[in-house]
């Protein structure tokens, strides 16, 4: 078959994957592997059962085959061992033969040879008896001691066995095996799937779940309109083969490409259309970058961890247990940790490296420390102690930064308020992870932190 794309702007690779997937050029056919093992029953059986059988099966016919040849080896020395006992003293032997009523018991009495030796003189022909020679008699006896030796060493290790074994197989492989005709190397499955470009886009979350992307970079926020009670959540710049997270009340995480958002001339869709919720849950925050990203996610009980966007990623619908909660406790914004900046986009403080950590209370406590006493958690989980809670206490948010931090919250009235805090704040409350913090003079209650840089 010849195949000739309609442009040669096709590449070579992506059109033979795309006949691998849709046409039968690539198939899978499942074989029924039943062996008569060793028990001598049929059993279906892994191809490694079946090579761990063989090999048991061969090592013991290799021992079955060196014992009885060294029961021959044995017996063919005990006979010539008697022939040169004999040949020192060939004539009276002939004359016992000639003149004796009961040679082989004579034999037996004048040599002390055993009966399968004394049968073995008188089978001998006199005149054969008189040529032998024993030169011969003693090469054949230093041959069968040799091979004795080998045999025995062969029959008392387990390792020489083997090493035979490999050898006897490498000479048949050699003496027996044609060239392979079928090249065989590891190859990815051909898998039919829409090619995304690789574009700047910036993905827009609203407060009640609704999503959109909008094409490039550097949009302001104001420009952005949302239904009537609706508001912005978050903007974030990456790139359409990225992906968006969205973090459930019940510690799940569920996984939408950027690619598959609608576009930013609308009110765009909400994310619930792209995944299966399961009921009574509730979609709490969201974050949208690439695999590498490295986020500090955090539950209302006071414990966190580090992982990336890829260790979130699931391709199910259904999401992807990660946040372990207690009951009563609450998944706390995620905090970007370590975001590379996207590809043609420019570098902010949010894409630097954070250094500390930034706890804050529902109580109104603060607490920062470095973010290396944190560790990764590829698999999830509840993590590590961030903060000490006191009884009744929360904790509202844990924020990754270098150099500041915003906390929001509800003050006198029910008034909206935010404070941003620098580094020569922060300071003040630095502690070791794990403890209490100290207590901040903000003039609210904190219910939020994020990372300003």
């Amino acid at each position: 078959l010849v195949f000739e794309p309609k442009t040669s702007r096709i590449e070579q690779q992506e059109l033979i994957t795309s006949l691998l997937a849709h046409t039968s050029l690539e198939s899978s056919s499942p074989i029924n592997l039943t062996m008569v093992g060793l028990d001598g029953r049929p059993v279906p059986k892994s191809l490694r059962q079946m090579l761990t059988e063989w090999v048991e099966f061969r090592q013991s016919t290799i021992e079955r085959r060196s014992r009885h040849r060294l029961g021959k080896v044995l017996d063919r020395i005990h006979i010539l061992e008697g022939r040169q006992l004999v040949l020192l003293n060939i004539d009276e032997v002939i004359a016992i033969i000639r003149h004796s009523d009961e040679p082989k018991a004579a034999l037996i009495a004048r040599f002390s040879l055993s009966e399968i030796q004394a049968e073995d003189i008188l089978e001998i022909r006199l005149r054969q008896l008189a040529r032998l020679e024993a030169i011969k008699i003693e090469q054949q006896l230093k041959e069968l001691r040799e091979e004795q030796k080998k045999l025995d060493e062969i029959l008392g290790s387990p390792a020489a066995l083997r090493r035979l074994m490999v050898k006897e197989i490498e000479q048949d492989a050699k003496q027996f095996a044609d060239p392979r005709r079928t090249l065989i190397q590891a190859e990815k499955k051909a898998v039919a799937e829409i090619r995304v470009a690789d574009e700047p886009v910036t993905v827009v979350v609203s407060q009640r779940g609704w999503v959109r992307a909008r094409q490039g970079h550097g949009h302001e926020a104001a420009s952005f309109a949302f239904k009537a009670g609706d508001g912005l959540y978050a903007t974030y710049e990456c790139r359409t083969v990225d992906t968006l997270l969205a973090f459930g009340s019940n510690g799940r995480v569920y996984t939408v490409a950027v690619s598959l958002l609608p576009g930013a001339r609308g009110d765009g869709q909400p994310v619930t259309t792209f995944i299966e919720l399961e009921s009574g849950t509730q979609l709490l925050h969201y974050f949208a970058g690439s695999a590498g990203a490295w986020l500090l996610l955090s539950g209302s009980g006071g414990y966190g961890f580090l992982a990336t966007v890829e260790n979130l990623t699931s391709r199910q619908k259904a999401g992807k247990a990660f946040i372990s909660c207690a009951e009563g406790e609450t998944v706390c914004r995620p905090s970007p940790a370590n975001v590379p900046a996207p590809a043609g986009a420019a570098p902010s403080a949010l894409n630097l490296p954070a250094t500390h950590v930034a706890c804050a209370s529902t109580g109104g406590r603060i607490l920062t420390f470095e973010i290396g006493e944190l560790k990764p958690m590829p698999n999830g989980g509840r993590g590590l102690m961030l903060i000490d809670l006191e009884a009744k206490d929360t904790l509202a948010g844990a924020a990754a930064y270098t150099r500041s931090v915003r906390i929001s919250g509800v003050g006198r009235g029910g008034k909206d308020r935010e404070e941003t805090l620098e580094i020569r704040s922060l300071n003040n409350a630095r502690a070791a992870r794990g403890r209490k913090g100290k207590a901040a003079d903000l003039g609210f209650k904190p219910s939020a932190i994020e990372r300003v840089e």
